[in-house]
């Protein structure tokens, strides 16, 4: 337990920085303006993570909102459990925020399938010599092994950048954790520490893809506009629709308190 409570310190004091902390959007917009400059200008050689079969991309990348939404479901029931003092409705409607989260990654990933097969067209070979009439979408395109050019708004810039500051917000209460008057068990908090250090990995390595998505693939504007997308569903939900009633609500930075009928229940559950 001594190791965890020393890798959770680390991170906590590593996420401290307030430009990490309250900028993190502009500092993926300023990674995309710069790393497509360095595309651009070709700055940079060809090494491994330029190679879209690099195990971070296959494994993790393609994944990566599941990967997001495996680690985040336990750390953000069992913590808001703890915080609320063993509120399940409270967990329920904080719960619900990854629902909100999946049905924008699924409606802005269809929606730039969509542009691209809208602004596209079907070529026989990468130089685009002779247009093939017969297909309407890059899935039947590709399908019989032909080559689709559309408007490709980038997928993992929008998912990195989302992902990521989605993280950095539902983690931000680990350290009240600390602080609550009903702390979890031992055992309970050894389980938090493990979920919310592979939090923080996976943090590291959504930046860090972002950063090689940025430098080696895609057009400026089409990992703009991913990116822009990303922040925007970002700033939508937890500084407008969240701060609202009727909404999945804020992760709380500190101990709720808690009404005469849920102490109640809270007494009758244990």
């Amino acid at each position: 337990m001594a190791d965890l409570d020393k890798c959770v310190s680390l991170c906590e004091k590593l996420r401290s920085n307030k430009v990490l902390h309250k900028h993190m959007q502009w500092i993926f917009l300023v990674i995309t303006v710069t790393g497509s400059l360095l595309k651009e200008m070709q700055l940079l050689p060809d090494w491994y993570f330029n190679n879209k079969r690099n195990v971070l991309n296959v494994y993790f990348v393609k994944l990566a909102w599941g990967w997001t939404l495996w680690l985040l479901l336990p750390f953000i029931s069992i913590s808001n459990f703890y915080i609320s003092k063993k509120d399940p409705v409270f967990v329920l409607q904080r719960l619900s925020s990854l629902l909100v989260g999946t049905v924008v990654w699924y409606t802005c990933t269809h929606f730039f399938v969509f542009i691209e097969d809208l602004t596209g067209a079907c070529y026989e070979s990468e130089s685009m010599d002779v247009i093939k009439m017969d297909y309407s979408s890059k899935l039947a395109c590709k399908k019989s092994g032909l080559f689709w050019r559309g408007y490709d708004i980038s997928g993992h810039s929008f998912l990195l950048a989302y992902s990521t500051l989605i993280i950095l917000e539902e983690t931000a209460l680990m350290s009240d954790l600390k602080n609550i008057s009903q702390r979890p068990p031992e055992s309970v908090r050894a389980i938090v520490s493990v979920f919310y250090i592979a939090l923080n990995v996976l943090v590291v390595i959504w930046i860090w893809m972002f950063f090689c998505t940025s430098v080696y693939f895609h057009d400026f504007t089409h990992k703009l506009c991913g990116t822009s997308f990303g922040i925007l569903a970002w700033y939508v939900t937890y500084r407008i629709w969240y701060q609202k009633p009727f909404s999945p609500g804020l992760p709380t930075r500190q101990e709720r308190k808690v009404m005469p009928n849920q102490r109640r229940y809270s007494q009758n559950s244990d």
